[in-house]
C-alpha cells in the first residue's frame, strides 16, 4: 500500500492517522514480515489489523546458483502460480532482474517466456516481495523490470511498484537505480513516461519492422515505427537514460545494413546499445552471432555516434541469462 491506502486502512481500523507512518516504517524500512513484529503499535491495534491485514510477503520456494555467482528464485504468486527473478552480483553491483507478469502475451519467437504464454498480472504485492523476500535483499544496487512478462502490459501495478521503490517513506531509492522495459506497448509506455523517472529500456532486436515483425509479433499492434517517434517527441532532458536492447542473431540481424539502419532509425536520440548474446533455447532456428560480429557491430555503431555495449552474460547455466526465464510447471522446456 502507498501513504493514503495505509491511512485508509489504519482509520477504517481504529487507530489514528499517524501510525500509517508507522507501518509505512515497519514495512518498506524494518521489512518485517508479520504484524506482530510492529512492537510500538499496541497489542490490541496490533489484533486489529491482523484481522484484515497481512504483510503480503511469501518465501521462494526454489534457488538455483550459477557457476558465476547469479542466483534464480522462484516465488509464488497469491493465487498459486509461480514466477521467476533473477539476482546478479557484479563487484560492488548487484542487480534483481523482476517479472512483472506470470507468462507474456508478446510471443517473441526467440523467447522461453513468451513459449509459456500468458497466465496472468502479477500484483504490486506480487512484484515487489520479489525484492522484500530476497535474502541478498540489502546488498541491491538495481532493479531491472527484465524478467517475465511485459511491463508496459501491466503499467499500473508496475508504476506503483516503482512508485514505492522510491518514494521517502517507502524504499527511497533514486528512480535511476530502476530499468523498466517495454517491446513498445504505446498506451503503456505514454504512462511510464508521463508518471515515472526511472530509466527505460525499448527491446528492438531489428530495425527493419517486417523483419522484426517476424521475430516479435508484437510489432503488428505496436509498431517499431510509431514507438520511436514517440520517443523522439519526449523531452529526455530530466537524465532519464533510454537504451536500447539488441540481441544479435547470426545472419539475421548483424549485417551492415542492419548496422545502417539502426544509425539511421535512432538518429538523433541520446541512448545506447545494448547487445545481448542470443542464448540457444529448443526448437528455434535462431543461432547467435560470432564473437567477432558482436564486436564489430559493438565498433561499429560507436565509431558512427550510437554509444553501444555487449552485455555480459550471466546465469545461462541456470536458465536465468535474458531470454531462458520460464515456469518448469507449466511449460515443457
Amino acid at each position: 500500500m502507498n501513504l493514503e491506502e495505509l491511512k485508509a486502512a489504519v482509520t477504517e481500523t481504529g487507530l489514528p492517522a499517524f501510525a500509517a507512518k508507522q507501518v509505512a516504517r515497519w514495512v518498506y524500512v524494518q521489512h518485517v514480515a508479520t504484524i506482530d513484529e510492529m512492537t510500538n503499535i499496541s497489542l490490541k491495534n496490533r489484533e486489529a489489523l491482523k484481522e484484515r491485514f497481512t504483510i503480503g510477503c511469501a518465501a521462494y520456494t526454489d534457488c538455483q546458483c550459477s557457476i558465476d555467482g547469479t542466483k534464480k528464485y522462484l516465488f509464488p504468486t497469491l493465487d498459486g502460480q509461480l514466477v521467476e527473478s533473477v539476482y546478479i552480483p557484479d563487484g560492488e553491483r548487484a542487480t534483481l532482474c523482476v517479472s512483472s507478469q506470470v507468462g507474456c502475451r508478446m510471443g517473441c519467437r526467440f523467447c522461453m517466456t513468451g513459449r509459456q504464454g500468458f497466465q496472468g498480472n502479477l500484483s504490486t504485492t506480487e512484484i515487489l516481495n520479489q525484492i522484500y523476500s530476497l535474502p541478498e535483499r540489502d546488498t541491491l544496487t538495481n532493479v531491472v523490470f527484465m524478467g517475465q512478462g511485459e511491463p508496459m502490459d501491466n503499467i499500473n501495478a508496475v508504476l506503483k511498484a516503482t512508485q514505492l521503490l522510491t518514494v521517502d517513506y517507502g524504499y527511497a531509492w533514486s528512480p535511476k537505480r530502476i530499468t523498466v522495459s517495454t517491446v513498445g506497448v504505446q498506451k503503456g509506455l505514454i504512462h511510464f513516461l508521463e508518471k515515472s523517472d526511472c530509466h527505460l529500456a525499448v527491446s528492438l532486436h531489428n530495425p527493419f519492422p517486417e523483419e522484426r515483425l517476424e521475430m516479435m509479433p508484437a510489432e503488428k499492434a505496436y509498431s517499431l515505427r510509431d514507438f520511436i517517434d514517440l520517443l523522439k517527441d519526449f523531452d529526455w532532458t530530466h537524465q532519464r537514460r533510454l537504451s536500447f536492447e539488441y540481441i544479435v542473431f547470426g545472419g539475421l540481424n548483424d549485417s551492415p545494413r542492419h548496422a545502417k539502419e539502426l544509425i539511421k532509425l535512432l538518429a538523433p536520440l541520446e541512448c545506447r546499445v545494448n547487445l545481448i548474446r542470443f542464448h540457444q533455447i529448443p526448437n528455434t532456428p535462431y543461432k547467435g552471432a560470432s564473437e567477432d560480429t558482436m564486436i564489430w557491430l559493438r565498433d561499429y555503431l560507436t565509431q558512427h555516434g550510437v554509444t553501444t555495449t555487449i552485455r555480459a552474460s550471466r546465469g545461462q547455466d541456470i536458465y536465468a541469462a535474458c531470454g531462458l526465464l520460464h515456469n518448469k510447471k507449466t511449460t515443457e522446456v
